[in-house]
């Protein structure tokens, strides 16, 4: 192979890099929708609505599909499903007198659910532990 054919090869071989370099830009920058792309517009069925981390290995997520939420424990040994099928609160309503008395109790009951999560993540810690042995 003479020198002209392997400078021919190397060139015609730069050109079609830079052919595809462009293309791959120009579908970047002007967002082309491609046929087989999942586009952003469609209704998406799977949306994380909120992740806690709980520790440097272990997080809680709520997940949220076709309008139920699910909680999920994540771990490097797996994962767990802490409660499911989560209804959607509906929409906040006015206070008014008759509500009051309710909020005081819910209020009251905060310090017992944040001690219950507790026990919950430590259920859970404990699961995923044996899991691991076994």
């Amino acid at each position: 192979m003479d020198t002209l054919s392997l400078l021919r090869t190397i060139g015609a071989l730069g050109l079609l890099l830079g052919c595809l370099a462009g293309a791959l830009w120009a579908v970047r920058r002007y967002d082309l929708k491609l046929p087989g792309r999942v586009t952003a517009g469609s209704r998406k069925r799977v949306e994380l609505v909120e992740r806690l981390t709980l520790d440097a290995k272990r997080s809680v997520a709520l997940i949220r599909r076709d309008g139920a939420e699910h909680l999920i424990l994540l771990a490097p040994e797996g994962h767990l499903v802490v409660e499911t099928a989560i209804v959607k609160a509906g929409a906040e309503t006015e206070v008014t007198p008759a509500t009051q008395p309710q909020e005081a109790a819910t209020n009251d009951n905060l310090s017992d659910i944040r001690h219950s999560f507790g026990q919950l993540v430590e259920q859970a810690r404990g699961r995923l532990t044996t899991r691991g042995r076994g």
